[in-house]
């Protein structure tokens, strides 16, 4: 095992939450390591183009807004660690972080910003065209399918959520369930049956998602293989699009009987700040956000822990001279 490594304040998650919690912890001229873990960037590294980020009018690559976010991040002192952070130990200042290198890193203050990750049906086809067709956010994405034949696949609120914002730009949106029943809730679900550009696929599953690749070297998905679960009958259904909205689970594993989370695995923050259940942690971005999920609200959140954290600092290092 090597030594301990310390800091003022850890940061794990490198989205826009996290890399905005470094900008602003950093020029604040605290320590900063921001621990980047499997996905360097976050969701938006899997993002082939942001159009609705602030700032770039004619929108941006994903990986690209993460990088530059990284850089102006460093530009004043923040590290990067491209180390994932596999256990923490929370009832003790200094916190400590594990991480899957077996190396060992202790923080006065700790920022969660781990995010959520979309559930995915694990099919064939699907991570082969995410980003070209399929996606798991129609907030994000939904603009691209303008006038074009879209599914969604799922069966709770955030499928006809997602189904009804996207009638505002496809021709037409399929949604596509297993069961004739739906877990959404009767005024989701009615509002969903009463939109006209809404038609329904069921009891039926996607077996393969298929596509093509363009003379220009980009991929595209063209349709989707679905099966009857009642029949057993499988045929393709055409498709320009197809988003996948069975739900997210956010990535707090290591952290679950150390702070405070609600049914669902959400870190819980107090009303109008970033702080958890254990003084000295904060959570930002989708972590703690089950409702918007957006990079400029993430980013948003990522500047209140960074202050938040910031000013607690501040506090308890004001509290340890007077005590001197």
């Amino acid at each position: 095992m090597s030594q301990t490594h310390h800091t003022d304040i850890a940061i794990i998650g490198s989205g826009p939450a996290g890399l905005t919690a470094a900008l602003y912890a950093a020029r604040a001229q605290q320590r900063v390591l921001v621990f980047e873990g499997n996905q360097p960037g976050g969701q938006l590294t899997i993002t082939t183009e942001v159009e609705n980020y602030p700032g770039f009018e004619k929108g941006i690559l994903g990986p690209e807004l993460m990088d530059i976010m990284r850089k102006q991040a460093q530009r004043f002192g923040a590290e990067s660690i491209y180390e994932h952070v596999i256990d923490v130990q929370l009832d003790r200042r200094p916190f400590e972080l594990l991480t899957d290198r077996e190396r060992r890193y202790t923080a006065d203050a700790l920022i969660i910003a781990t995010g959520a990750s979309a559930k995915m049906l694990g099919v064939p086809g699907e991570a082969d065209y995410m980003g070209y067709g399929v996606s798991a956010c129609a907030t994000c994405d939904g603009f691209f399918f303008r006038n074009q034949r879209v599914a969604v696949i799922g069966g709770g609120d955030t499928a006809m959520e997602e189904a009804l914002y996207l009638t505002r730009f496809a021709s037409e949106v399929t949604i596509i369930h297993r069961r004739d029943e739906f877990r959404a809730s009767k005024i989701m679900l009615t509002r969903a049956q009463q939109n006209e550009k809404i038609r329904w696929i069921t009891p039926a599953v996607v077996e393969e998602f298929l596509g093509e690749t363009l003379p220009t070297g980009v991929k595209r998905l063209t349709a989707l293989r679905l099966r009857n679960v009642q029949s057993g009958n499988v045929w393709e259904e055409p498709f320009d699009g197809a988003f996948v909205a069975i739900g997210h689970q956010p990535n707090t594993e290591i952290f679950r009987g150390k702070l405070a989370m609600d049914d669902a695995g959400y870190l819980v923050t107090e009303c109008k700040s970033t702080r958890t259940s254990v003084e000295g942690v904060f959570a930002c971005g989708d972590v703690q956000d089950h409702v918007y999920r957006q990079a400029v609200t993430a980013a948003g959140s990522g500047c209140m822990a960074a202050l938040d954290a910031t000013r607690w600092l501040e506090s308890v290092r004001h509290r340890a001279e007077v005590a001197a």
